[in-house]
This record gives C-alpha cells, structure tokens and sequence, in this order.
C-alpha cells in the first residue's frame, strides 16, 4: 500500500514497519507521528479509512481509552495550578460522592484506577452514557467494590465519568469543554472529546477485532461467571459497546472522557509534545515529575492481567511471559508515560528522550494493550533513538 507523509532519514525504519504493518500485519488504515525534542521527525498515513476511502492527511478516528490520557491531562492542568489537589478526598469538590463509605477516597485514587467503581452493580438505561448528569449520580452513589486505594483495577469505561466531574466541579466547564479551551485550541490540535459535527465527515468507521480463538482471561471471565467484575464492565454500559454504537454520532458528540476522543497519529503526538519538553507552560517541570510516577501496579482486578498506572497514565508493561491472549503489554521506557487504546492505538511521551508519540489506526487488534502493530512502531521509534532493549522489554538510552 502507499504510505503518505514526511519522515526524517534518522527514523526511516518507523516509515519500513508502517508500511509492514499495511502489507503484512493485517492494518486497514492508520496513522503515525513521531516529535523528538520539539519537531517532527515522521508524519506517516495510508490504507483504507472506509472502503474505496484513502485515508488522508486529515483522516481521524476514534483512539477509544487514548482518552484517559487527554482527560487525566486536564486534571493535571489544574493540580499544576494549584486548583485541584490530587492528595484531597473527592468530596471536597463533589461532597455527593462520599456516599456508601466513598469519603475517603481520594483524586489519585480515581487517577489510579483505585477507586472501587470499574462498573456500576446494576445496568443504566439505554445511552446512559450520553446523560452526563444521569451518570455521575450513578457513580456518586454507588457502593465501591473494593475499599478505595487498597487494590486497583481498570476504570474501562467509568474514568471519564468520574475524573470529568471532579473537573467540571473545580473548573465549572464541561471536560469536553475544559479540554477545549485549555488544552486542544493553545496547542493547535485536531482533538476532541466531544466531536462537532462539521467533522463527522473526516472520521474513519471503526472496524472491530476478528473474534480471538484464544481469549484473553478477561474475556473468558466476563462470558462464564455473570457476576464477575468483567462481566459486569460489558454488561452495564448503557448499550454503547453494542455493534457500531460507538461510530453513531450521539457517541461521537457525547463527552466520553474514558473512550470517546477522536483524533489521528498527530493529535495524539501533539497532546504529548509539550510533556516531552519538561511541561512547556501546559503544567510546571516540577508537577511532571509526579505525572511520570508509578502510582498501582500488579494483577489488574478488572483485566486479570498486571498493569501499571502513574495519575491518570499507562506506564510500561511486559506481559510477554504470559499465555498469548494475556501477553500484550506496553513496551516503553520507565520514563515514558502515556494510554493506549482499545484495538491497538497508542499515544506517550518520553520525557528523558524528548520524545512524544502517536500511532492510531481504524481495523482493531483482539487484544488488551499495544499489539504487535503499535509495538513494532514503538520499538522502531526507541531503535531510531539509540536506545535498546534491556530487563523486563524496557527501553533504555545507550550506555544506561
């Protein structure tokens, strides 16, 4: 397929496993973008955005949990200027919340997937999840099923919720609003959460995973035990995991602060630049050193697979010891922090190589993490570098 874009001699082998991506690795569309110390170094697309479609310079799609990381984003923006304080208890900016035993809980504890509330014990109704209001008095009076901060598990879909309240409360803006005016307009990108329908045309349908003959083990626990946590996460959701639910424009509009963003490789890319260069006004150097910072780690009680988390951020993983299903990961350097997405899209930065990345794509992957497409980008990004591979698959400078 023809591969689309600029990319800079230093990083030819990114443009090589793009293109083996699109010829061998199963991609339909995608994108990719790659700035090292404040510059573009690789700017790549091609593929399909739709059948008979060219994806283009200006395609976007649905980057699904790449959100996480713009909406944590947001709650730092305020931490950094003293308006939030992650260490409070939730109730200090939303007192409802500390229903059902919750006044303990603290902002890091929803940043760090610690919170109790993956899921809600019973199903919301039909497009709960386009009813802000609706959602966050379900989430303020929920019981948490587990005791917040004592053991962490993936906020799949709940995130958004509960981050963007704690934000709309401080701000007094809607996130998707919040995350316009701060951050997505100051730095020029083509990011929403929440998209306008002028742009509905440029978005590439999302085209779901091929069934998996070998399930991951949260898969396998959702469909045999109905009251497992897995269970739970796929059947209370309000109908928006339903086929094609997620390319409806109702979803596309709706401020979805765990999966709902839209944007392409750039945006992503773009959303980390300022990271990668010490914080560049959008929050302090000081405050980055505590975005970077590993916050829970072990076996996920939602995913059933380890993971770790910084404050609102994937951190690197490497599952590659476990069965096949379980074994996407994401291979990063120990100072690179960042989310990927549901189906393989990814977006990070590293501060210590100057680097922000992003690569995302339409045709999903059947997986947890990074699969093996976004990966080999990764990995060609960190060679392009100097870096090598060392203990537990992470990254490191030469000479480290």
């Amino acid at each position: 397929m023809t591969v689309h874009g600029t990319c800079d001699p230093r990083f030819s082998q990114v443009a090589e496993e793009f293109e083996a991506n699109l010829e061998r690795r199963g991609e339909v569309g995608a994108s990719v973008c790659v700035i090292v110390g404040g510059e573009v170094v690789a700017d790549l697309w091609g593929g399909q955005a739709a059948p008979g479609v060219p994806w283009s310079s200006d395609t976007i799609g649905h980057v699904w949990s790449c959100t996480k990381g713009a909406t944590a984003l947001c709650a730092h923006v305020l931490a950094s200027r003293g308006e939030l304080d992650l260490d409070a208890p939730v109730i200090r900016y939303w007192p409802e919340y500390g229903a059902h035993g919750k006044g303990g809980t603290l902002v890091r504890h929803l940043l760090a997937h610690q919170a109790g509330l993956p899921t809600l014990r019973e199903p919301p109704p039909t497009g709960a999840f386009y009813d802000w209001k609706l959602m966050a008095d379900r989430l303020a009076a929920e019981q948490p099923f587990w005791e917040p901060g004592t053991r962490h598990g993936y906020h799949a879909l709940t995130f958004g919720f509960l981050i963007g309240e704690v934000i709309r409360r401080v701000s007094g803006r809607s996130l998707g609003t919040f995350f316009r005016e701060e951050v997505a307009e100051p730095l020029g990108l083509e990011f929403w959460i929440g998209l306008p329908e002028e742009q509905e045309g440029r978005v590439a349908p999302t085209i779901p995973a091929d069934p998996p003959e070998d399930p991951p083990a949260f898969y396998i626990k959702a469909f045999t035990d109905p009251t497992s946590l897995p269970a739970l996460v796929l059947a209370h959701e309000g109908g928006y995991m339903a086929l094609g639910e997620s390319d409806s424009r109702a979803a596309h509009s709706a401020e979805l602060g765990a999966i709902g963003a839209i944007t392409n490789a750039r945006g992503l890319a773009g959303l980390y630049r300022p990271l990668s260069l010490g914080g560049s006004g959008l929050v302090t150097r000081e405050h980055m050193s505590l975005m970077a910072l590993t916050a829970s780690a072990g076996t996920d009680a939602v995913l059933l697979a380890p993971t770790r988390f910084g404050l609102g951020f994937m951190k690197s993983v490497d599952n590659r010891y476990l069965p096949p299903a379980d074994s996407e990961g994401a291979l990063m350097s120990e100072t690179a922090f960042g989310h990927a997405g549901m189906g393989g899209s990814v977006g990070f930065c590293d501060p210590a190589a100057r680097l922000a990345f992003g690569y995302t794509m339409n045709k999903q992957g059947p997986g947890l993490g990074i699969n093996a497409r976004g990966q080999a980008m990764v990995d060609a990004t960190y060679r392009a570098l100097g870096h090598r591979q060392v203990y537990g698959g992470i990254w490191h400078a030469s000479g480290d």
